[in-house]
């Protein structure tokens, strides 16, 4: 074969498999996650809300799909991990609550995040938002397989009361404070923008909003997975300037409504861009709402493993590719995104590790027959396991409670008494682990957390920020 014959060769070799290159991303989606924090079930129009207007949520429902047995977990870093892992909390972060500035644990390094498998198949992957999985500097989002991050390390509320992050907006700074906490930074990549004062925490909405559609727009052109986890509407409550006033709920109905207007900036500019018919959105709470929420008609709030502690108001929309204007009951949760974008991506969840979540994409493509990932469902409270659900039926350990979750959704009416074979069935489910992630405490299906050594904030409570992030 002469030089120029081998020379044409190689260019329709080069051409054959840009071409199928250029096939397999078009088979591929976007992956966009938006993730609210302490979002109440019925706080929004789609779920039930009389108080607060969310025109663009209910857009984005009557264009795509309600999940409304989704599941997060009771607090803020559990849930995350359980979103970054495919795992259940306990699994992936074993901790008895939340992480805090300056802890020396974390997710740890050796887990495979969504957003690593994603990246490995050439997806841009960009945080823009909280993050509350670490912040020491092996934990931080880029060391978890995103190019970009932008947001707080951490809640809103872990600051100084004299920075406001102690009071909501209006409120006098409280005069005790049971915990002493160091500043809060705001961060790009592992630069230190600024101390986050109360000004700023009104801003936050609008600057993650902005930071989406800016790398919405600079990625429009290859495929991308923006993980957008809100600030709000996690205490303090500091809506933006042109929300203040705006609802009819108070300043916490203000927020909410600006995170509507957040997605519709976010699926407005997914529209624009002509991304609809390839980009799959999905947005949820990472936990139940607090007693300033409405859960309805869910019982219990943020913290519990009643339904209104855990379940969350979901919504999943690709147009085209789910079915619009509809909802499915499907027990589906955190676990799930993780094996069900990787699938989609053309990519598979790793082996060498047990995951909890199932590919649910079945369900929201409205598939006929599709079934959950759960035959059995476990409800942990940190350590402990305080709840399972097997079909309708849901046992609260402790007491030995029994629900129907079909016929009282609410958990008001305990019927263990008429249902003592559900209640046998139950315990014995419960007890099958046991042996893996344990009834409470450190169970051998555990995984270690991330540890470093010599721990500190990224910002000292002197206010010097850290220069080896």
């Amino acid at each position: 074969m002469n030089q120029q014959t081998l020379k044409q060769a190689m260019c329709v070799l080069t051409f054959l498999l840009t071409s199928i290159g250029v096939l397999q991303a078009a088979d591929t989606p976007n992956f966009i996650f938006i993730n609210i924090d302490d979002l109440g079930y019925a706080d929004i129009g789609p779920f039930g809300s009389k108080l607060n207007r969310t025109p663009h949520l209910d857009r984005m429902a009557q264009e795509g799909r309600k999940l409304t047995s989704f599941y997060a977990a009771p607090v803020c870093s559990p849930s995350r991990a359980s979103l970054m892992t495919g795992c259940y909390p306990k699994r992936s972060l074993c901790i008895p609550h939340v992480l805090f500035p300056g802890d020396a644990v974390g997710l740890a390094p050796e887990e495979i995040t969504i957003a690593e498998l994603l990246k490995k198949q050439g997806y841009a992957t960009g945080c823009i938002g909280k993050w509350h999985l670490g912040d020491q500097p092996a934990f931080l989002p880029r060391r978890q397989g995103f190019d970009y991050y932008f947001g707080l390390p951490y809640s809103n509320d872990m600051g100084p009361a004299k920075d406001g992050v102690k009071s909501s907006l209006g409120a006098p700074i409280p005069k005790k404070i049971r915990k002493n906490q160091p500043p809060l930074p705001l961060l790009r990549n592992e630069t230190v923008l600024k101390r986050v004062l109360a000004h700023d925490q009104t801003t936050l909405v609008a600057r993650y909003t902005e930071e989406a559609v800016k790398f919405i727009r600079e990625h429009k052109d290859e495929r991308f997975f923006l993980y957008l986890p809100h600030s709000a509407v996690h205490f303090p409550i500091y809506p933006g300037k042109a929300f203040q006033g705006k609802s009819n709920n108070g300043i916490y109905g203000d927020w909410v409504e600006e995170v509507d207007w957040s997605v519709g900036q976010v699926l407005d500019t997914v529209r624009e861009l002509g991304l609809s018919n390839n980009t799959l959105v999905i947005f949820t709470s990472d936990n139940g709402g607090t007693k300033r929420a409405v859960n309805a008609p869910l019982r219990g709030f943020k913290g519990s493993t009643f339904e209104g502690g855990m379940r969350e108001p979901t919504i999943a929309w690709w147009p085209g590719k789910i079915p619009a204007g509809t909802e499915t009951d499907a027990v589906t949760s955190m676990m799930d995104i993780l094996p069900t974008f990787v699938k989609l991506a053309g990519g598979s969840p790793p082996t060498d590790r047990k995951l909890d979540g199932g590919d649910i994409w079945p369900i929201l493509g409205g598939k006929s027959g599709a079934k959950s990932p759960y035959d059995v469902f476990y409800y942990y409270r940190g350590l402990k396991l305080q709840a399972v659900r097997s079909g309708p039926w849901k046992l609260h350990l402790a007491k030995q409670e029994l629900y129907n979750l079909d016929t009282d959704i609410g958990e008001s009416s305990n019927v263990a008494a008429a249902h003592p074979d559900e209640v046998k069935r139950l315990r014995g489910l419960a007890n099958k682990m046991k042996n893996d992630l344990g009834l409470e405490g450190i169970g051998p299906g555990c995984r270690p957390l991330g540890k470093v050594p010599n721990a500190k904030p990224i910002i000292s409570h002197d206010g010097i920020f850290r220069s080896d992030l």
